[in-house]
């Protein structure tokens, strides 16, 4: 392999990528999203700086992906926290559990996406919608909400899932020290909201040390909803240099 092909690689392994050297649409994606109020002084010890803390809120999504250019069919599972940039409102993305090799190694290496292994899933039980997360053997969220129970302002639909995306990129030296370690920003684009709807919900989330989703425990459900879209991921932009502070 000559020299100037080596460098136009994506990743390795070289003779089979971990993941496929294309611009990411998904189609039929659907969101279970419950927003919950939270304990602010847990919300400002994992918010970095610069983004600051708005409201003590925090949404935990399940997205089922059946149809992805280059990925195919996955599931995710996270938290994101309600934040504020230079006065532009968001969410900071926390954390994301994943079913997938390929999605885990490109949300990482191409973007920020803060992405580890994980097994959720997404499904309709009799009259409910039902998302969970486990990790390893055990059990870490569980959420249910009515099925179809009110339709949702699609624009409203919207607004949730466009909302900017902050993330922290870092990749190390070879020695452990940072080679990079900025603040990230990236939006949701070319959106068509399929089907929208809300409805009663509920969210129970159990500690674990390595899963630590309740250490942003449920103090209140502030709203949910079930959305299902087509949708492109655009690439990020750094927004703050930690190493040039």
């Amino acid at each position: 392999m000559l020299k100037q092909d080596v460098a136009r690689l994506v990743t390795t392994p070289l003779d089979s990528p971990a993941y496929a050297p294309t611009r990411y649409r998904f189609t039929n994606r659907e969101y279970l999203n419950v927003v919950y109020r939270t304990d602010p002084d847990a919300l400002r010890r994992l918010v970095p700086e610069p983004l600051t803390v708005t409201e003590p809120l925090v949404r935990f999504e399940v997205m089922r992906m059946p149809d992805t250019t280059g990925l195919g069919d996955y599931t995710e599972a996270g938290q994101l926290i309600a934040v504020e940039h230079e006065g532009e409102a968001g969410e900071f993305n926390l954390a994301m559990y994943v079913d997938s090799v390929p999605a885990i190694s490109s949300g990482r290496e191409l973007s920020a996406y803060p992405k580890k292994g994980g097994s959720p899933a997404l499904y309709v039980d009799s009259d409910t919608l039902v998302g969970t997360l486990d990790y390893g053997t055990l059990r870490v969220a569980t959420a249910t909400m009515g099925y179809k129970h009110h339709p949702m302002d699609p624009e409203e639909a919207r607004a949730e899932i466009c909302s900017p995306n902050f993330m922290v990129k870092t990749v190390p030296n070879y020695d452990g020290t940072p080679r990079i370690c900025e603040l990230v920003r990236t939006r949701i684009t070319d959106v068509t909201v399929k089907s929208a709807f809300t409805g009663p919900t509920r969210l129970e989330l159990f500690a674990h040390a390595i899963a630590p989703l309740a250490d942003l425990p449920v103090l209140e459900i502030v709203g949910a909803s079930h959305i299902i879209t087509d949708l492109t991921l655009n690439p990020v932009e750094p927004v703050h240099d930690y190493l040039a502070d």
